[in-house]
């Protein structure tokens, strides 16, 4: 997306065709569901998670995507959908949600794609995953997307949903990685999948995973984990993290990204004829065998024993002192893994239309200053019919491109704040909401802060007195200059 070089707000009273603003009617009733929105939060989420690599299967061979990918529902959204269709007389059976993945590069017909079908888990989760995709030597692409597609068992179709580029790779390399080219190097900081498959059986394959607080080895779910690089000099209680590419020899340490739970520090073998390589310090490189060895153990390492996750001890080699024999389960397959999260609400509408395009946002850039500030949301899936909230008050939107919205940031006192009393920051959250009333919630806000402390020559004062206009007028000019800031919330 361009940025914005000059931008100003439209001298005329009513704004030019290419801004966009619903009239007041309309705007009070959204400003209404709004602010209901935001006091009680009724979000749709799909998640969708997969690997960053696919191995291509040729001639009859069909070579399944490890791990599978997995699609999540979650958020209370759901059963305020399954209510209304209840209201609706058409029972539990036209709530169900069902859905189809396939490859982007697939037709229409639903005879192509995997169907999935969805169980509910423990937090009122549902939960689907296409064990049986993948792509042949026929589709001649170095990238595809995964395409979901998702409906209630009624026939009302809810969206399509696509994942983030996966890249074709014909078989592990086997090569040592050269920094040089990264393209499948793993990274600190990056997300990874472990699974560990006996004897090349695909039924054998099972995934570290993490339930009830604590890690399995799961034949049906697999798990996404950070993947930190740390300081081997310093304790465990200090670990801190680092940047750059993994090696074999490094210590590191696996974070769960759903839960939060951490194994204890270790240091990542490579694995070769299940050996593990001691003296081995060349990048990794996706769907590499690894071995994870227990910091300060004696040769003790990750091991799996049918769905239970134990520490294995390895023997040592007479004639090699650089290697160490493992059993099969200390044997892992490593992969890195992306994650993409589609958020909607429908609770201020009966929306027929699908809730795709799900629009994203990745950045926020501010422009322009003094009385006027323009704001550029960068993102992908943008369309004519979004406009930008700031909270509950709506701004004027313009649309670029699929990529890029330019919006006009709203005054301070459009939220019923004077801005001669303001002392604290006000943040408030950014949304997008469809001409139909469809809110796309994101994990951005803006934040609006006065700026006293600029002043020059001026006492910021506890107590202000109301005849202090000239004070008052020169803290106003100073802060509608350098009054806007964002943040991302992590």
């Amino acid at each position: 997306a361009e940025p914005l070089t000059h931008p100003c707000r439209p001298r005329s009273r009513s704004p030019p065709r290419c801004w966009i603003r619903s009239n007041p009617y309309q705007t009070n009733l959204l400003r209404d569901g709004v602010r209901r929105y935001l006091q009680l939060p009724a979000d749709q989420t799909v998640l969708i998670l997969h690997a960053k690599v696919a191995q291509k299967s040729y001639g009859n061979e069909k070579r399944f995507f490890c791990p599978p990918p997995c699609v999540y529902l979650s958020g209370p959204g759901w059963k305020l959908k399954q209510e209304q269709i209840k209201a609706s007389d058409l029972g539990e059976a036209g709530f169900r949600v069902c859905g189809y993945m396939g490859l982007d590069s697939m037709g229409s017909s639903l005879m192509e794609t995997q169907k999935l079908s969805f169980e509910e888990q423990p937090g009122a989760k549902g939960f689907g995953c296409a064990k049986a995709l993948y792509i042949s030597d026929a589709d001649k692409r170095k990238h595809f997307r995964l395409v979901l597609k998702l409906f209630f068992s009624n026939g009302q179709e809810i969206g399509t949903f696509h994942s983030k580029l996966i890249k074709v790779i014909s078989k592990p390399s086997q090569k040592k990685q050269s920094l040089k080219n990264t393209d499948l190097c793993i990274s600190s900081g990056s997300k990874v999948s472990l699974f560990n498959r006996l004897r090349s059986q695909t039924v054998s394959t099972r995934y570290l995973s993490v339930e009830g607080g604590a890690f399995i080895a799961s034949a049906r779910q697999w798990a996404a984990f950070t993947l930190h690089l740390a300081d081997e000099r310093c304790t465990r209680s200090e670990f801190p993290l680092r940047e750059g590419y993994i090696r074999y020899g490094s210590v590191v340490q696996l974070v769960c990204t759903a839960t939060g739970i951490t194994l204890p520090p270790l240091i990542i073998r490579k694995v070769t004829k299940q050996y593990a390589m001691l003296d081995v310090d060349e990048p990794i490189s996706q769907l590499h065998k690894c071995a994870f060895q227990f910091q300060g153990s004696d040769r003790m390492y990750l091991c799996l024993s049918t769905e239970k996750v134990i520490q294995f001890q390895a023997s040592p080699c007479p004639k090699e002192a650089n290697r160490e024999l493992l059993n099969d389960g200390s044997c892992w397959t490593i992969i890195g893994t992306e994650t993409v999260e589609y958020t909607f609400s429908e609770s201020l509408a009966c929306v027929r239309e699908p809730v795709s395009p799900v629009p994203l946002i990745t950045a926020l850039q501010l422009t322009g200053g003094g009385d006027v500030a323009m704001l550029e949301v960068q993102g992908e899936y943008f369309h004519a019919h979004l406009k930008v909230w700031f909270g509950d008050v709506e701004a004027e939107t313009m649309y670029r491109s699929p990529k890029s919205l330019v919006c006009v940031v709203p005054d301070i006192s459009a939220f019923g704040s004077d801005w001669r009393w303001l002392r604290y920051p006000i943040t408030v959250p950014l949304l997008l909401i469809r001409d139909d009333g469809l809110i796309y919630s994101s994990s951005f806000t803006f934040t609006y802060t006065p700026e006293q402390s600029f002043i020059p020559g001026q006492q910021v004062l506890s107590d202000v007195p109301q005849d202090s206009d000239k004070l008052l007028d020169s803290i106003h000019q100073e802060f509608t200059r350098t009054n806007f800031h964002l943040f991302m919330q992590s």
